[in-house]
């Protein structure tokens, strides 16, 4: 079998995506370097458009500075900073638990591994991995629908879910792509390679990829 040309796609791709816009959680850390609040806007951002968690993000870091300020305000306090990020009530009892179990399990201080992030209150693999690389600058793989889409959608893995695609990932994706790979192809994945109707014929790596031509594509 043909060796997938990893390297040649993921430099043209770095080239495609230089001038999209920033993910929402990227751009938080541009403006700080606080783990702390890339956690938090990294919890906004599940399931919500980046317009929407960075309209809540400047409302919340106008009263929230750090993770102990969020027993200052009330979960209705809450709700309302935070709406219309999708699951906002959901979201609002995650981060008013925050400050508790990560004082009862991590002494206050922001763990900086994905085993240990992943016992915080609304946090899975893909926020642990994001704010891991984002937040501390570690390697970290983070996959979203995106990531697991396209990877499969060019046929570099074969995977079901975005679990699967982490763990296949990690083997045989050079980890020196780590860090910027999530956020090239989560830009991809929302200009061009949508998962309907993805923009083929406007595909920089169409040559390479084995979905080209199947199901609808513009």
């Amino acid at each position: 079998m043909k060796k997938f040309p990893i390297e040649q796609v993921y430099k043209i791709l770095a080239r495609e995506t230089a001038t999209y816009k920033v993910p929402i959680v990227d751009l938080v850390a541009v403006q700080t370097s606080d783990p702390a609040k890339v956690l938090i806007a990294t919890i906004l951002s599940a399931r919500t458009k980046d317009e929407t968690t960075s309209a809540a993000c400047k409302k919340l870091f106008k009263r929230v500075h750090t993770v102990a300020d969020l027993r200052k305000v009330t979960l209705k306090q809450l709700e309302k900073l935070i709406y219309p990020v999708g699951f906002y009530k959901t979201k609002a009892r995650h981060l008013k638990k925050l400050p508790v179990v990560l004082d009862k399990k991590f002494g206050g201080v922001i763990p900086s591994t994905v085993e240990e992030l992943i016992e915080l209150p609304g946090v899975g693999r893909k926020t642990a991995n994001l704010v891991v690389v984002v937040g501390f600058k570690k390697p970290g793989m983070c996959v979203d629908v995106h990531v697991h889409r396209i990877s499969n959608r060019l046929g570099y893995i074969s995977t079901k879910n975005p679990l699967q695609s982490e763990m296949a990932l990690r083997e045989k994706l050079p980890r020196r792509m780590w860090e910027v790979y999530n956020r090239m192809l989560v830009a991809f994945g929302q200009h061009l390679c949508r998962p309907v109707s993805p923009w083929c014929s406007g595909c920089p790596v169409k040559m390479d990829c084995k979905r080209v031509g199947v199901g609808k594509s513009r």
